[in-house]
C-alpha cells in the first residue's frame, strides 16, 4: 500500500485489434494502414490476377521438398534450367558452390536423424550437383 492508505496498483489494459472471443475487430481498436502488398491485392483482399500464380496446390513442406528446392536453385546457378522469374539461363559458379556446400552442410548437421530415403535422397543430389558443378567449371 502506498502511503496515506491509498492502494497504487497498476491497470492493465487490453490493448489487442481483435477479440480474444469472437475474432471480431474491437470498436475501440485503432485504424491500421496496410501494408503496401495489401493495396496491391485490390479491395477484395485477394492476389489480383498477375499475382496468382498456377492453381496448383504447393507440394508439402518436408525435409525432401526443402532439400530439393535447394537442389533446383543450384541447378539454375549452374546453368542447368531457367531462371523462373526471367526465363534466361544464366549461370553464377558461385553461388551454385554455395548452395552445394550449403546441402553438403544439412546432410553432415543432419546425420543420424534422417530415413533411408532422405538420406538416399540428399546423397543422390549431392553426387549429381558436385559432378555437374565439376563439368560446368571444366566448360568455363
Amino acid at each position: 500500500m502506498a502511503e496515506g492508505g491509498e492502494d497504487r496498483g497498476f491497470r492493465v489494459e487490453d490493448r489487442r485489434r481483435f477479440s480474444p472471443q469472437t475474432g471480431e475487430p474491437r470498436e475501440t481498436a485503432e485504424k491500421v494502414e496496410p501494408p503496401p502488398q495489401a493495396a496491391e491485392r485490390g479491395t477484395s483482399g485477394e492476389p489480383s490476377e498477375e499475382q496468382k500464380g498456377s492453381d496448383e496446390p504447393l507440394p508439402e513442406i518436408n525435409f525432401s521438398t526443402f532439400v530439393i528446392s535447394l537442389s533446383t536453385q543450384a541447378l539454375m546457378h549452374l546453368g542447368e534450367i531457367p531462371d523462373p522469374l526471367t526465363g534466361k539461363v544464366e549461370g553464377d559458379f558461385a553461388v551454385a558452390k554455395q548452395m552445394i556446400d550449403i546441402i553438403g552442410m544439412l546432410r553432415e548437421r543432419t546425420r543420424g536423424n534422417l530415413d533411408r530415403g532422405e538420406e538416399k535422397l540428399m546423397e543422390d543430389i549431392l553426387y549429381d550437383l558436385r559432378m555437374r558443378y565439376v563439368e560446368a567449371v571444366k566448360k568455363k
